[in-house]
Order: structure tokens, then sequence, then C-alpha cells
């Protein structure tokens, strides 16, 4: 992936070895988990860097949308085997504090003000699993593999439980938690872990193509949509509800990037925020 981008002249924001940052001048940043060696499994730092990179991309004005991606054969193995070795020996009160930290991961990557995209390559498996569920989307191929394997080595998928649910619903959930069975392509979209699988001699240009799309829509309007879907969620329509979304509608129509786009539709020209090129 990193030779991917750099071939496409990218450059290369790296905050550590292990994730890299690259940024189009669209607006597409692509941040990459680069332990190969390890299937892109994640240790405490790793957690840390990825936080780190994540919580940058949501205060930078240049970045329109983030797309997660691994470096090598496969997306991302979970916890890898020092870092699990380290669970064993660690009190309660340590291993809560590492909890916590995978946990707040989870909720920094679900409630990315920025749309997110996860690009699955080979497998996902553990808290891998629950990093594609956090994403606004993901996407995968044919061989793409993706299991919730905790309970095979007795442990359980908590910190990641909440995301994995709204990912693929309950029903899901209980099976493919309980079972630790593997769902390969077109298996891993009917059970909502992705939602489209692409050849993988087109996989990238698909994904980028995505993402480009995404960069040419009101920057306000997706932050103000993703925290719709956000707060609505799993939420009954009452009257708070009503009250709410009219509220939201209301108060774009009257800014400043409402009236623009609104006033590009009637003129039939582009809105001011649409890239030049």
């Amino acid at each position: 992936m990193i030779a991917y981008l750099t071939n496409l002249g990218l450059s290369n924001s790296v905050l550590h070895n292990s994730v890299q940052e690259f940024l189009t001048p669209d607006g597409v940043l692509y941040i990459v988990m680069n332990r190969p060696e390890v299937q892109n499994a994640f240790n405490s730092k790793q957690i840390v860097l990825l936080t780190v990179a994540l919580e940058n991309a949501a205060s930078n004005p240049e970045v329109k949308v983030v797309v997660l991606c691994g470096e090598g054969k496969n997306f991302c193995a979970g916890g890898d085997i020092n870092y699990m070795k380290q669970m064993g020996q660690n009190s309660f009160q340590e291993n809560k504090e590492d909890a916590l930290q995978l946990a707040h991961l989870m909720h920094t990557l679900n409630e990315l003000p920025k749309p997110t995209i996860a690009r699955v390559n080979g497998a996902a498996y553990g808290g891998g699993v629950g990093l594609l569920c956090c994403c606004d989307m993901a996407f995968g191929t044919e061989d793409t593999k993706i299991c919730l394997s905790e309970v095979k080595i007795g442990m359980v998928p908590a910190t990641i439980a909440p995301y994995v649910m709204n990912a693929i619903g309950l029903r899901n959930a209980h099976r493919l938690m309980l079972t630790a069975e593997v769902m390969q392509g077109q298996e891993a979209v009917n059970c909502n872990f992705l939602n489209a699988i692409f050849p993988t001699s087109e996989f990238s240009k698909k994904v980028d193509a995505l993402a480009l799309k995404i960069t040419t829509n009101a920057p306000n309007a997706l932050e103000i949509t993703k925290s719709i879907l956000l707060n609505l969620a799993h939420q009954p329509v009452d009257e708070g509800v009503i009250d709410y979304t009219a509220d939201v509608i209301a108060s774009v129509r009257e800014s400043e990037e409402g009236k623009e786009g609104l006033t590009s539709f009637i003129e039939k020209r582009k809105p001011n925020w649409t890239p030049k090129n």
C-alpha cells in the first residue's frame, strides 16, 4: 500500500514507522498501519499512534475523508502475540487501563467527524474487525477474511462489541462472536461487515474513486450528516427527534455553505467547495 501511494506521487507524513499518512491534494488522508511482519497486529504503542493520527485528522481542515489501510497482505490481525502475552502478566488495573486505551481508539474512530473508509485487504481478525466496524463504510475483495476470533483463545470481544453490533446487527453478532467463523468475500458483505467487494485488480482504484467522490460534497454537510447518523442510531422517532431534525435542517439552510449550495444548484454551477481541477 505504501509503494502504491508513493507511486501516486503522494508525500508521506510519518508519525512513526508503524503508522504512516498520505494526504492527497483533494483531501483524502490514507492512514496506513505499517507492521506487515505481524499482519499489522497492534500493541499499546500502535493503539496510541492510531488514536493520535485520527485526532489530528479530525482537527485538520485539509482532511475531507480518511481511508484506513493495512500495509502488505492483511488489514489487521488484532493484538500481536507479545502484546497478548503481556496481558496475562498484568494486574486487573493494568489490564483495565490497557482496555480503556483500546476503547478510546475505537470511540475516536467511530465518532470521527470526517467520513471514514476501511480498505480491508486480506485478513481482519479480533480488534482489526473492531476498526473496520467503526468506519462509516468498509470494502474488501473476494480474498478478504474477517473473523471475531477471541473466544478461540479464551478472550472476549468486549471493547469492540458495541461497534460490531451496530455494524452487523445483534443476530449476526451472536453467531459470529460465538462461533468464531471466518467470513470471506461475499459472505462478509452478506453479514454487513463489508459494503461491497471489488476484484483485487481494481480494488485500490475503486476505493480511491469512492473517497474522491466524498471530497466533492459539502464538508460541513458531511460532518453534520455524520452527527445525525450517530445521534439517531436506534432512537425512536418521538417529539424530541422530530424537533432535533427540524433544528438541524433550519440551521443548515441559513448557513453560508447551505446558501451557497442552494444558489449554485439554482444557477446550475458548481459550488465553491468543489475542487478546481
